[in-house]
C-alpha cells in the first residue's frame, strides 16, 4: 500500500519560531479505513531527564496555515469533529508522533474519517503531548507546524 500514489498529503511547515520542521502526512483509502503516513523532520530535542520528544497531531477543520502573532496558525480552528464527540473521541485526534534526533514516522490505520472528508482541512503538530483527557484539545500546547491536506489526482 505505501509504494502506491496516497489519495491525499498535507506538506507540514514550522512556524517561524519552528522554522526546521518539514514533514508529509500522506493518506490512502483502503477497504478497512485510511491508512495515514506521517514522516516529519526538525522537531524539537529535549535534554531534560523523563522528557521524550513526544508531539501531537490532529486534524483541524480550519482550511488556512494561516492566523496571527499569537498563534500563527488560529486559522485551523479546533480539531475536526463533525459527529460532535469529547475528546479523545474527535474524528480528527490521532496518535502522536514520537520523535528521535528530530525525527518522526508513525503509520496507523483509522476509520475515524475518510480521505474524500478531510481534503482541504488541515494537519497540526503541536509542542507538547496530548493528554487525551483536557477538552476541548488534550492540552496539547503550541501550535508547531501545519499542512493543508490535499487530494492526489
Amino acid at each position: 500500500m505505501l509504494s502506491r500514489r496516497p489519495h491525499g498529503t498535507a506538506a507540514l511547515k514550522g512556524s517561524a519560531d519552528y522554522s526546521h520542521i518539514s514533514g508529509c502526512v500522506r493518506f490512502w483509502q483502503t477497504n478497512c479505513g485510511v491508512l495515514a503516513a506521517a514522516e516529519v523532520w526538525g522537531l524539537p530535542e529535549f535534554s531534560e531527564k523523563c522528557r521524550d520528544s513526544v508531539f501531537a497531531m490532529h486534524i483541524h477543520s480550519g482550511e488556512h496555515c494561516s492566523g496571527n502573532g499569537h498563534d500563527p496558525f488560529s486559522d485551523t480552528m479546533g480539531h475536526y469533529n463533525p459527529e460532535d464527540c469529547k475528546h479523545p473521541f474527535h474524528a480528527g485526534d490521532m496518535p502522536p508522533l514520537f520523535a528521535d534526533d528530530g525525527y518522526a514516522l508513525s503509520i496507523f490505520l483509522t476509520k475515524r474519517f475518510s480521505v474524500r472528508e478531510i481534503i482541504g482541512k488541515t494537519v497540526i503538530l503541536h509542542a507538547d503531548p496530548d493528554d487525551f483527557t483536557t477538552q476541548p484539545s488534550g492540552n496539547a500546547g503550541e501550535k508547531i507546524a501545519c499542512g493543508q491536506i490535499k487530494r492526489i489526482c
